[in-house]
């Protein structure tokens, strides 16, 4: 898993019919010395995370997993949970 802040999102008119309904975030990790990474992962979200909002994304086939038991969606990376703080030590 990761950590990432939620900067901004996706609308497609015409995407593949698994993403139907699924809401698309642009998430930018968060490097191990807390600065946001160059990189911009896009992450489905059905727990209703938005823009600002540090998240908890897991990614690859664990994403996929958690999205549907019985069926394959097209998806990499899912958010999995919204960061309320985080304890350092």
């Amino acid at each position: 898993m990761r950590i990432g802040t939620v900067v901004g999102n996706i609308w497609a008119t015409r995407k593949e019919e698994g993403l139907q309904g699924l809401k698309l975030l642009i998430i930018q990790p968060i490097k191990l010395d807390g600065q946001l990474s160059d990189e911009q992962i896009v992450a489905a979200d059905r727990i209703g995370a938005g823009v600002g909002d540090n998240v908890i994304l897991t990614m690859g086939s664990a994403a996929v997993r958690s999205f549907s038991t019985t069926s394959i969606c097209p998806i990499d990376a899912i958010v999995v949970g919204i960061i309320d703080g985080k304890d350092e030590s």
